[in-house]
């Protein structure tokens, strides 16, 4: 959840929920609890909330409440189906369902279990920005193909966190794979040296500059009829990876490199070569694909 995308009553809401719990939870342990006016076991649960964390407020325990009727955005990220629905929430994520604890001794024994289990601080300590859980919950989500809502997550790290690089670079990475090309130009333009210059950014900064070269449709199909007419020319079939590449088909960019590279590898200085690895580089050298495709490379290189 963050700025990027948003309406504007949805940027009020997460700008809301990152004061209420967000910042909160990078210290201290923020029960999350979702209810509406018309819930009836929503008010029976509300005292005994209420409750035990002022009694566990020396130990860090906080209380958030979210109106589902009044933020719609905020509960829908949550997935929530039913209320009441609490959560226990530490370093801006989740980590623990609370909603069937709804006794005074359930509860406290839960909260014991997280106090023991996370380093929770008392509330007025300066927050610890450790963005280290949100930017595995950001990778999660855009390794499932979800740029935008990656996109999202990134920025709202940032806000938190503004010289984070992973934050940056995922950002990049996840704007890139949204096709909003210029957001993830306008990112890389707004970091500070540091940030831009790390070799964090190496892989977004490829990804971007392949990215630009993304034909349309009608462009992509009069690229690959060309190199298809014309196999033995070198020009047409780099084109063709490229433009492939561009759009998404890493398979066939790679397939029709390697055979390049297999015809001549010395051609064009090595043009073949050297757009596999600038490829490579861009999907990230720990990408599985990637060390399936470097085999290959391998083997035509040196038998």
């Amino acid at each position: 959840m963050a700025s990027m995308g948003l309406s504007i009553e949805d940027q009020k809401s997460v700008d809301t929920f990152r004061k209420m719990v967000v910042e909160p939870s990078m210290t201290q342990l923020v029960v999350l609890d979702f209810w509406a006016e018309w819930c009836g076991p929503c008010k029976a649960l509300t005292p005994l909330l209420e409750k035990v964390c002022n009694e566990y407020a020396d130990k860090g325990v906080v209380l958030a409440k979210v109106n589902v009727d009044e933020e719609q955005f905020i509960a829908s990220q949550f997935q929530v189906k039913s209320i009441p629905t609490v959560y226990a929430m530490f370093q801006g994520q989740p980590v623990a369902d609370l909603t069937n604890a709804r006794s005074e001794s359930q509860l406290k024994a839960l909260l014991d279990q997280l106090l023991a289990k996370f380093p929770v601080q008392p509330g007025g300590v300066e927050p610890v920005q450790d963005v280290t859980p949100l930017i595995a919950m950001a990778d999660d989500v855009l390794a499932s193909g979800d740029g935008d809502r990656a996109a999202d997550i990134f920025a709202q790290i940032i806000e938190i966190a503004p010289d984070n690089v992973a934050a940056h670079a995922g950002l990049i990475r996840a704007l890139t794979l949204a096709g909003r090309i210029e957001d993830a130009d306008a990112v890389l333009i707004a970091a500070n040296p540091k940030v831009a210059g790390d070799p964090l950014m190496v892989q977004p900064k490829a990804a971007l500059e392949l990215a630009r070269t993304k034909p349309d449709d009608g462009e992509l199909a009069a690229i690959r009829a060309a190199a298809a007419a014309a196999p033995d020319d070198m020009s047409a079939q780099l084109a063709f990876a490229s433009a492939a590449f561009a759009a998404g088909e890493r398979d066939s960019a790679a397939d029709t490199l390697l055979a390049m590279v297999t015809a001549d590898r010395e051609w064009n200085e090595g043009a073949a070569r050297a757009k596999l690895l600038q490829i490579f580089e861009a999907v990230g050298l720990e990408d599985t694909w990637v060390s399936t495709t470097r085999r290959k490379l391998a083997t035509v290189l040196f038998g």
